[in-house]
């Protein structure tokens, strides 16, 4: 892989460590972004030469402040990766949880993909990538707003791609659909198949990104589980 900068939104744990890690071994130059410090080192750790780091919150009113100046000191961006996310599960449906996954998923997400796309509108070209989820394909009773937050993002970025057709520009968008990882996040998920590591998820993540794909399931298979998703008939979907 030749060398290229990517920044990777949401790198402390998980997909997004994975990843950072994966395109630092590449010969890429990575920024790394999180809410915890002491994971953001323990990254930058692992090749400090190609690492830069920055503590951040996608919630914040300095959210897309941090993101330039990180940008900034890489020396340019070629491919952003949103990969920032919380799903909690609510069967109670209090509003905290509901409120906190928009903010994140939908609040942050969109600010930072907007803000990506003029950046590369401006730059002459480059490449989005937001990790959505298999979740997106259909509504979800124990956690609503992960389920909708996820098809927000699945929506938004196929409207950025309609967007970058009619500029003509060499904006490539990717929206990436992971099923089941295991992510400190996924800790609490009961039932889980199919399951795949981290370091598997960043692989496939890093191949379906350098392809261009418009839309990867991660890991491949579970593309089967989002089409009998989609197909399965309201009335036997509502009894999973």
């Amino acid at each position: 892989m030749t060398e290229k900068k990517v920044l990777i939104i949401g790198a402390t744990s998980g997909i997004g460590y994975a990843l950072a890690v994966a395109y630092a071994r590449a010969g890429c130059i990575v920024g790394a972004t999180g809410r915890r410090q002491e994971q953001l080192e323990e990254l930058q750790a692992a090749a400090p030469e190609r690492i830069f780091i920055r503590r951040h919150d996608v919630t914040a009113a300095d959210n897309i402040a941090v993101v330039e100046e990180l940008i900034y000191e890489m020396g340019g961006a070629d491919i952003i990766v949103y990969n920032s996310g919380i799903g909690i599960y609510n069967k109670k449906i209090d509003w905290e949880p509901e409120r906190d996954t928009i903010a994140v998923n939908v609040s942050g997400f969109a600010e930072v993909a907007t803000w990506a796309y003029r950046y590369f509108r401006q730059r002459g070209g480059g490449q989005f990538v937001g990790v959505s989820s298999v979740a997106s394909e259909r509504g979800g009773g124990t956690a609503p707003s992960y389920h909708a937050s996820k098809a927000f993002m699945s929506n938004f970025m196929e409207g950025l791609r309609q967007k970058a057709f009619h500029d003509k520009k060499k904006i490539f968008i990717t929206d990436i659909r992971p099923g089941y990882v295991d992510t400190p996040m996924t800790k609490q998920n009961k039932g889980m198949f199919w399951i795949a590591s981290s370091e598997k998820a960043a692989r496939q993540m890093m191949a379906a990104i350098e392809q261009k794909k418009r839309v990867a399931y991660i890991t491949r298979r579970w593309a089967l589980a989002a089409w009998v998703f989609r197909m399965a008939p309201r009335w036997l979907y509502e009894r999973f």
